[in-house]
């Protein structure tokens, strides 16, 4: 069944889940927006379309003589990797440490 809209306590709960803080004023702007994407989407889904018509990624045809080849994934090596290392305000073992991502459990 289609979310006909965003209620605040939905809102609040994907808010918890993105673990994003917002200000009242910010939180009630961007569940309008996103409401508002929601029924652009819902105009969108009322269009009929002919049954043959296959599906396009996008609006302009891109034919495969057209694009560029793809680059081989090559290793470059940087010649002295210690320069980057000491330049980060803590290292390990030839490794940046960085602060630990504080996460939480999802119901």
């Amino acid at each position: 069944m289609p979310v006909e809209h965003i209620s605040p306590q939905l809102f609040e709960k994907l808010v918890d889940l993105a673990a994003i803080a917002l200000d009242p004023s910010e939180s009630e702007y961007l569940r309008s927006e996103l409401n508002n994407q929601l029924t652009a989407i819902k105009e969108l889904m009322a269009i009929k379309l002919d049954e043959t018509l296959t599906p396009a990624l996008h609006g302009v045809p891109f034919e495969s003589a057209d694009r560029q080849a793809m680059r081989e994934d090559t290793l470059l090596p940087y010649a002295t990797p210690e320069d980057i290392i000491s330049q980060a305000p803590q290292s390990e073992d030839n490794y940046i440490v960085v602060p630990d991502i504080p996460h939480s459990e999802l119901d």
